[in-house]
């Protein structure tokens, strides 16, 4: 479906509608195709999902053992 701005404006909640159930519209400047509206996909995050995953990180604030220490100050 193709329409101008003037119909764009007075038709915005149809057009969203239109767009959410696949439709393609596009608004147009005159006769010119200049915008097309479509939905933005919704997104898979969810919050917390990782969250098993909380404290298995090393505490980089604990100092290290002596031998991890040893590794470190080895030149070579």
């Amino acid at each position: 479906m193709q329409v101008n701005v003037h119909a764009a404006k007075s038709n915005l909640s149809k057009l969203i509608d239109a767009a959410l159930s696949g439709e393609e519209v596009i608004i147009a400047k005159g006769n010119k195709p200049v915008v097309k509206l479509v939905p933005i996909p919704k997104s898979r995050f969810k919050a917390g999902a990782l969250k098993e995953l909380a404290g298995t990180a090393p505490d980089f604030l604990e100092p290290m053992s002596e031998e991890e220490l040893a590794l470190w100050e080895r030149s070579e």
